[in-house]
């Protein structure tokens, strides 16, 4: 009998529950694993998520691993013989995870709201019955961490946002948002990276570039951070 017929792997549907507080574990194919953290989708969870990844980097097993919204991909170099041992092993580290601080920097991104690509914002007042000006003023008084990047690169997942301007993801996509749009997609504000189709909400652009793959540090963000939005222009 072979390996996989001995130790069978679960279908990708098939999770770890979540309960008593244990991480939510789901099987990506034979060599990779998503632990996802239970309760809220907040600061404190991040922060084990990223003591989580500290703590993981030093097993000899994992080839990588990817940070990402309250939750980690790891990518082991070689198929487990026994995959439930290692669900184990990662709910261990995943108990014994205390939160950490990542130092990141300071960036404060200047931001013209309103103006041509500001498309999404009459459906943002209407959806929370703010005018246009107390929704800019809003998100522009938010201070953000950067959680994870990911979607396209260098773009940033910012956590922060004023549950009053929280505004769902459209159910079709704009197909030509420009690069610079400042964006809200659920509970989340970020800086579009790429110009194509984009299911986020536009309020305003910014001119900085988020992305430069010629620079020496190519994304302006990076997981840890602290971000500020700078009214340059309001135009309303």
């Amino acid at each position: 009998m072979n390996r996989l017929q001995a130790e069978p792997f679960p279908a990708p549907s098939a999770i770890v529950p979540d309960t008593e507080g244990l991480a939510k574990i789901s099987f990506i194919g034979t060599r990779a694993f998503l632990i996802e953290a239970p309760g809220a989708f907040d600061l404190p969870n991040q922060r084990r998520i990223w003591a989580l990844s500290l703590a993981l980097k030093a097993r000899k097993d994992v080839a990588e691993i990817v940070p990402g919204m309250t939750n980690l991909l790891v990518i082991l170099k070689e198929t487990p013989d026994t995959p439930d041992a290692l669900v184990q092993a990662l709910q261990e580290e995943w108990r014994q995870a205390r939160g950490v601080d990542l130092a990141g920097r300071d960036i404060e991104i200047a931001v013209t709201y309103g103006g041509e690509h500001a498309i999404d914002l009459p459906a943002l007042c209407d959806r929370s019955g703010l005018s246009d000006r107390e929704v800019v003023r809003i998100h522009y008084e938010g201070t953000y961490r950067v959680f994870a990047l990911g979607s396209a690169p260098g773009f940033g997942y910012l956590h922060g946002l004023d549950p009053r301007i929280h505004m769902p993801r459209k159910p079709v996509p704009s197909l030509h948002m420009a690069r610079g749009c400042v964006t809200i997609g659920g509970m989340q504000t970020g800086v579009a990276v790429l110009t194509g189709p984009n299911g986020w909400n536009s309020i305003g652009f910014a001119e900085l570039q988020m992305f430069d793959p010629m620079a020496a540090t190519p994304a302006i963000m990076a997981p840890g951070d602290t971000v500020r939005f700078r009214p340059e222009r309001i135009e309303l």
